[in-house]
């Protein structure tokens, strides 16, 4: 049972690190006054998002939070049992 919590623990890090370094590497939301200026160019690459860099970023932001909350659960899971 200490194997299997030691595996988790590095797992959880792992996940907490790359959810830190995703969630910094997307770009900001706030574009000014020049958004609000400009802001019909953004539908024309509103319909592509998914494939832009950001997009990815993004879906993958969505993971690995999942992937951290789930292993958050199943470590707590683990020690209660133990």
């Amino acid at each position: 049972m200490a194997a299997l919590k030691i595996i988790l623990t590095v797992l959880l890090v792992i996940a907490e690190v790359f959810l830190i370094v995703i969630v910094l590497l997307q770009p900001g939301k706030t574009a000014g006054i020049s958004g609000s200026i400009a802001g019909g160019a953004e539908t024309f690459f509103g319909k592509n998002k998914a494939r832009s860099y950001e997009g990815k970023l993004q879906r993958w932001t969505k993971i690995s939070a999942g992937a951290f909350i789930a292993l958050n659960i199943i470590l707590v899971l683990v020690n209660k049992l133990a």
